[in-house]
C-alpha cells in the first residue's frame, strides 16, 4: 500500500495539490458547498492512479483543491462505501493520501436516519461517538503497523474543540444542531423495524452506511476530525413509512445551506 500512496501523493502534487490544511467528504447531496471555494485544480478520480471511482451516481466522483476561508482545503466530491464492493481500505485510502499531502484536521459531512425520535429530518446532528456495525475494521490488514499504530485508542475520535466551536457557531447562527451517536452499517438495503429498535436499544442517534471507516483511519493517522450529520428521513419503527431516496436527497439539498455556515466559519477559526 505505501507504493500506491507514494504514486497517488506524487501524481496529485504534480497536478498542483500542494500543502492542503484541511481535508472535507461530502456526503449525499451536499455538494454546494463548492460554491463556497476558490477552486484551483480539481481531478476526476478515474484519473488518478490507485484511486476508486464513485459508483453511485449522486456521488460525482472529483478530488478538489482551493481555498476557503483562506484556508487551503482539500475536497471529496462523492465517497466510497462498502456496499458499492469495495474494501475498508479502498473506501479509507483518500484520507491516507490528503493525510499524505499535509492535511492536519478532516470534516466529514454525510447524510443519514434519525433513529432518535427527538431529532427530525432536515435538522443537523454533530457526531460525538460512533458505533462500527460494518463487520470490519479499514486498520485489520497485514503491515498497517507500517502505516500507523496499529492498536488505535477509540476513546475520543472525535475532536472535542472542533465540536465546541461547531456548536457555538450553530448557536450564534440559530441553528438547530442536535448532538448523538452515528451508528454506521454496510447498506445498501435500509433497515428493517427490527433493526431499527435493535440500533436504538444500543445507543445510536442516526444510522448510515458511511464516515466510520473513515474516522477510525483519521485517527490512525492522528488527524483532528469532526462529523456532521444531515438527518434526511425518520426511523421510528412504530410509524415506519417507505423511504424515497428523491427526498432523502432533498432533505439534505434544504439543510445544506446550515451545513455550509457551519463547515465555511469553522474553518475560518481553525
Amino acid at each position: 500500500m505505501i507504493k500506491y500512496i507514494n504514486e497517488t501523493v506524487e501524481y496529485l502534487q504534480e497536478k498542483g495539490f500542494e500543502k492542503p490544511e484541511i481535508g472535507i467528504i461530502l456526503g449525499t447531496g451536499l455538494g454546494k458547498l463548492l460554491d463556497e471555494i476558490t477552486i484551483i485544480k480539481e481531478v476526476s478520480y478515474n484519473h488518478i492512479p490507485n484511486f476508486p471511482t464513485a459508483t453511485v451516481e449522486f456521488h460525482r466522483g472529483k478530488l478538489i483543491y482551493g481555498e476557503l476561508a483562506n484556508k487551503k482545503v482539500i475536497v471529496m466530491q462523492g465517497r466510497f462505501h462498502v456496499y458499492e464492493g469495495y474494501t475498508l481500505q479502498d473506501v479509507t485510502y483518500p484520507v491516507r493520501i490528503m493525510e499524505k499531502l499535509g492535511i492536519k484536521t478532516l470534516l466529514v459531512s454525510n447524510a443519514s436516519g434519525a433513529i432518535n425520535t427527538d431529532f427530525k429530518k432536515g435538522e443537523l446532528m454533530l457526531i460525538e461517538d460512533h458505533i462500527n456495525l460494518q463487520g470490519s475494521s479499514p486498520l485489520a490488514f497485514k503491515g498497517v503497523s507500517e502505516l500507523g499504530e496499529r492498536f488505535v485508542d477509540m476513546s475520543a475520535p472525535y475532536d472535542a474543540e472542533i465540536n465546541n466551536t461547531f456548536k457555538s457557531i450553530a448557536k450564534a447562527n440559530n441553528i438547530k444542531l442536535h448532538e448523538g451517536v452515528y451508528v454506521s452499517v454496510v447498506g445498501p438495503q435500509l433497515e428493517t423495524r427490527a433493526e431499527y429498535k435493535m440500533l436504538k436499544i444500543i445507543g445510536a442517534d442516526a444510522v448510515g452506511m458511511s464516515t466510520v471507516p473513515e474516522i477510525i483511519v483519521a485517527n490512525h493517522l492522528k488527524l483532528k476530525v469532526a462529523a456532521v450529520s444531515v438527518l434526511t428521513d425518520e426511523c421510528d419503527p412504530n410509524n415506519l413509512k417507505p423511504v424515497n431516496i428523491d427526498e432523502i436527497i432533498a432533505m439534505a439539498a434544504k439543510a445544506e445551506p446550515d451545513m455550509i455556515t457551519l463547515f465555511k466559519e469553522l474553518i475560518s477559526k481553525l
